[in-house]
């Protein structure tokens, strides 16, 4: 008869904090998802030179709409504050990452596309830890490492094609600070799993 009860709450939907109150799978990821397409409409309304074409809202849309739907998924069975946001974090940066990656392969360089690959490494890194704390915070320090790798690679690319070069401009400074701050953001997620496997621990989860 438990096994009847525990199974019917489950199809329905898991309830939280024991209230009764059930946790939405989709509602979630569809708000999020509206709130975040509202600045790109802003900026085709307010902003000169921004013209966001529909077929770019639809696929961001999806592509948030998917984010979201993994990350509740992922993090449906832990209410771990310190879990969630760091899942939250690693997944919000990897977005940016492969986003702006994508417009500079497209616009700037070819060798923007060594950034594809440092997400990569986090979700080799989470199929290894199965997407426990302890390994997912060495798996997110992984990724930031990866980061910081080809950043260096990309200077020693930027140094190779302009030797003369003898300060930065203002793009070399935009970029640079850019990957340090997604660096940082990876690291600071690893910060956040870490917390989270101390705090299973200590409640004798793990």
């Amino acid at each position: 008869m438990k096994a009847t009860i525990q199974t019917d709450k489950l199809a329905a939907g898991r309830t939280h904090g024991g209230s009764g109150r059930r946790r939405s799978l989709w509602k979630g990821p569809a708000l999020v998802t509206a709130l975040l397409l509202l600045i790109p409409l802003w900026g085709n309304h307010f902003v000169e030179g921004w013209n966001w074409h529909p077929d770019g809202f639809a696929v961001v849309g999806a592509v948030l709409f998917a984010l979201g739907l993994v990350f509740q998924l992922i993090t449906w069975e832990r209410d771990a504050l310190a879990y969630r946001a760091a899942m939250g974090l690693a997944f919000a940066t990897a977005f940016l990452l492969a986003w702006s990656s994508l417009v500079q392969f497209a616009d700037v360089t070819p060798a923007a596309a060594m950034y594809f690959g440092v997400p990569l490494v986090g979700v080799i890194g989470a199929v290894v830890a199965r997407l426990q704390p302890n390994g997912m915070a060495r798996a997110l320090f992984a990724t930031a490492l990866a980061q910081i790798a080809v950043l260096v690679a990309a200077l020693v690319i930027l140094i190779a094609r302009k030797p003369q070069m003898t300060f930065w401009t203002p793009p070399e400074w935009r970029g640079f600070c850019g990957n340090a701050v997604v660096a940082m953001l990876f690291a600071g997620s690893a910060l956040l799993f870490r917390k989270a496997g101390r705090e299973e621990t200590a409640t004798g989860i793990v």
